[in-house]
This record gives C-alpha cells, structure tokens and sequence, in this order.
C-alpha cells in the first residue's frame, strides 16, 4: 500500500493550482504556464498509478485497487472515502488528460479576466476527480454539487453572446435534479438508519443491506436517474445541452462533453443500479426506450443545424443514448463497451470541439453558409477533422467503432431486437457526419474572408489526440484489460438481483 495519499492528492492538487492562477491574476502569461504546469504535474500524477501494478483488495467498503477512508462527519455517519478501480482510474486518466488540452486551446482564446476563466477551469477538474473517485454518498454529492459552480461561470463569463441565458438554463436543469438526487439520497440513509441501527453514507453498505420496499425503492430509484438522466442527458430533459454547448466557450464545451456528461452515466451504473436493483428492472424497457429514442432523435435534428457546434451538441446526445444502451442491459460485454465508449467520446467529440473553436477564431463563424471550401485553404486542419469526423461515426480500426461493437455484440445476446435498432441508429449517424464533412469541408468557399491552417501548439494537440484515437482503434487490449476487473466484478455482486437481464 502507499503511504502518501496520492488519491486526495489527485483531488486537490489542482484545486489548489486554481488558486495560484487566481492569485497571479494581473500577470496573464504566467497564469496560462501555471495553469499548464498544474495539468501537466496531474496527468503525471496518474500516470504514475499505471506503473504501480497494483492488485484488488477486498475489505469492509468494497474491493478496490486504492482505497483511502477516514472520518470525516463522524456523528453523521460520513466519512472522505475514496475508492479507486479499473473504471475510476480511466476516467480520471481522460480528466487529466483532456484538461491539458482545455489550458492549449484556451492559451490565446480568452484574453479577458484570464486569472479567473483558469481558476474554474482548474477547479472544476479537481472537483470532477473527486466525484470520480468518491466512495461516500455525501461526499459523492458534494463533489456533484461543487462541479456545477465553475461551469456555470465558464459559461456565464466567457461564453457567446446568449451565454446568459445558457449559463442560467443549465444551473436550472442541474440543481433541479440534484434537489431529487438530495431527498432521495437522504431518505435512503434515514431509511437504512432505522432498520439497522447503522447511519451511514458508505455505497457498499447501503448495498449489502439488501433491496427495500419496493413502492419505497422505486421513489428513491426516480429522485436518482432524474438527476443522472438531466446530466447524460437523456430526452426530455436534453435541451439544456444544445444550447450550453453553443454558447460556452470552446475548453467550456470540451469540459461538457468530453468529461461532465460522463459523470451521468458513472453514477448510474455506480450507484442507481446497484442501489435501486428491482426499480431499476422496472424501468428498463423504458430506459431502453428513451436511450435509443436519442440516439435516433439526436441525430435527425443534427441534420437540420445550421451552427457546425450545434450539430456536434446534438452528436453527443445520439452517442451517449448508445452508452446508456450498453449499461441498461448490463453484461460485462456491453458494460466494458459503455465505458470504453465513453472515454472514446471524450477524446473524439472532444477534438470535434476543438477544432469547431479553431474555426470560430478564424472565421467568427460556425455557420455553414460560411464554411466551405476549407480543405484547399486549410489542408492539415482539413485532414484532422475528416479524422475525428470518422472516428466519430465509427470507422474500423478507430476507437469509436470498438466501444460500439462490444455494446452491438453485448446486446445481441439478450436482446437481438434493441442491437438491431442500435446499428441502424449508427448508420443514421453517418449521415449527419458525412454532410458535416461535406458542408465544412469540401465544396465550394463561402466567404472570402483569409484563413491561416494550425500553428504547432494546435499540431500538437490535435495530433496527440489523433494518437490516442488510433491507439484505442488498433489495440483497445491494454485498457479493455484495466476496464475489465472491475466491470465483471461489478456484474457478479448485482447478479443476485432480479433486476438485471430485462
């Protein structure tokens, strides 16, 4: 075991980054190389967690490769738990990871109150590291509740010219859920409270308790996928997404949808499933329902937008009905490909993103009737996005096409019928990307406004995340091999439940 520890220091070391870039507010190119250097020191910090080969051990809160637990409200039951496994290692590695890239592309983007716009931006990965690594659910959602603060701003400051009303509408749809999230979650340590004696906030006790009453179950189940479900987002409650993502500033989108949308489908199969087992067979069907009603209804909308961001907002909406397919039917096979695939998407759509922003700069446009014709101005910009652009719709031998057929694959198993409507749902996909790609890069030009291709910082990113791609697509093994421990010994302890074969 380590004697440091260096989960907490994972949390918090870029908490505090945040408050050395405010504190060096009236400097902004020191701020822009703190703020990188607090990034880069991070994803060093979890890189050194793969060197550590570490091995599972079980014990009182769970089995987990790292585990830090120390009183934190003693008299209320809750305690810092922190818990690290195959899954909360690889989306703590993609927080890491991707917020490097949110400091690149912010580097000349934002110009303005720089010591405050890199204060959000630290903290919000800090707080998004702890959510992924909590043990407690108080502690869960204080981390839950934290991450909603500095987004809010990024949008609110440094976003578009609606970025007020986006700002406004996403604190609405979020802290709407989170109250649900909050009584139900209180309610179930009350609940657990009195029939044991034990007041605790600890997931693997509340689980070990067994399943409630089921009337009482399924009211707690609501209060915890209505707060999930606004934050993957499932329809009806997406419409907060479009909007946010258009208005944000381009690392503000990146954060959204390469990172906080995944917090959805985490605490999903985290904690709603393995808590609430029986209500969560109830309403499988219509999680099914709802899952491929996005995949379908996302991409049919794409279709209609004008705004190239907004068509990559309504992307993620259709990519992430597939992930929440793969966890609904909940096998190790589509459970590796759900998680897989989401850390496929925040690399690719992330990209997307990216590269949506470099064009913004250029152009001060993400308008269509502007776009055109890139490929002969921009040719390197041009063949990155016709990369991730494929890698989006799931080219073989990149990394989309692998999380989708383990989901595809997983799926047919048990229910052949929901795979089928999944693939044609991909297919679907391909359209609005090709007519992206088309409308964005070929064609004929649309203004004869100058443009320049990527500079070497761009390159940088863009390649690096190019790699990663590629990587996954070519030998997904390595980290299917770090996914796959903790996926299947999360199916064996629900696999006594009534719930999960629907």
């Amino acid at each position: 075991m380590l004697r440091f520890p260096i989960l907490s220091i994972i949390i918090f070391w870029p908490i505090a980054g945040s408050f050395l870039a405010l504190a060096a507010s009236r400097r902004p190119r020191l701020v822009r190389w703190v703020s990188l250097g607090v990034t880069l020191v991070e994803v060093g910090l979890v890189a050194y967690l793969f060197f550590l080969n570490l091995k599972p051990h079980s014990g009182p809160l769970g089995t987990w490769l790292l585990l830090e637990d120390h009183p934190w409200i003693e008299w209320l039951g809750a305690r810092y738990s922190l818990g690290l496994d195959g899954i909360s290692l690889m989306l703590i590695a993609l927080t890491a990871f991707v917020n490097v890239f949110c400091v690149l592309i912010s580097w000349e983007a934002i110009a303005e109150k720089v010591g405050g716009f890199f204060f959000f931006l630290l903290f919000l990965e800090g707080t998004l590291a702890g959510l992924f690594l909590a043990n407690d659910l108080l502690l869960f959602y204080l981390f839950w509740e934290i991450q909603i603060i500095p987004m809010f701003f990024l949008v609110g400051i440094w976003g578009h010219k609606n970025r007020i009303h986006a700002a406004v509408k996403f604190l609405l749809y979020t802290l709407t859920g989170s109250l649900l999230m909050l009584i139900a979650l209180l309610a179930l340590y009350i609940i657990h409270g009195r029939e044991t004696g034990v007041y605790t906030f600890s997931v693997y006790q509340l689980v070990q308790h067994g399943p409630l009453n089921f009337t009482t179950e399924l009211l707690l189940f609501l209060g915890f996928v209505i707060a999930f479900g606004i934050k993957i987002p499932l329809i009806p409650v997406h419409t907060w997404l479009p909007d946010t993502h258009t208005e944000a500033p381009t690392a503000g989108s990146v954060d959204l949808a390469g990172l906080l949308l995944k917090t959805g489908v985490y605490a999903f199969f985290r904690f709603a499933i393995p808590l609430f087992p029986n209500a969560s067979g109830l309403f499988g069907p219509l999680l099914f329902v709802l899952a491929v009603g996005g995949l379908f209804y996302a991409a049919w909308v794409a279709l209609a937008q004008t705004d190239l961001k907004r068509l990559v907002a309504y992307s993620s909406i259709s990519h992430m009905g597939m992930i929440v397919i793969g966890v609904t039917v909940w096998n190790a096979i589509t459970l590796n490909g759900a998680v897989l695939q989401m850390i496929n998407h925040g690399i690719s759509t992330s990209a997307l993103f990216i590269m949506v922003g470099m064009l913004d700069e250029r152009l001060g446009s993400r308008d269509f009737a502007v776009l055109g014709g890139l490929w002969d101005k921009m040719p390197v910009f041009s063949a990155f996005f016709l990369f991730f652009a494929l890698s989006s719709l799931g080219l073989p031998g990149l990394n989309n096409f692998v999380g989708e057929m383990l989901i595809l694959v997983g799926t047919f198993k048990h229910k052949p019928a929901i795979a089928i409507l999944g693939f044609v749902g991909i297919a679907f996909g391909v359209i609005y990307i090709l007519r992206m790609v088309q409308d964005a890069l070929f064609g004929e030009r649309r203004t004869e406004q100058e443009v320049w291709d990527v500079n070497f910082r761009e390159v940088v990113i863009l390649a690096t995340m190019a790699l990663a791609v590629l990587y996954i697509g070519l030998h997904p093994g390595p980290v299917l091999g770090v996914l796959d421990p903790a996926v299947s010994r999360m199916v064996q302890e629900t696999a006594q439940f009534a719930l999960l074969r629907m």
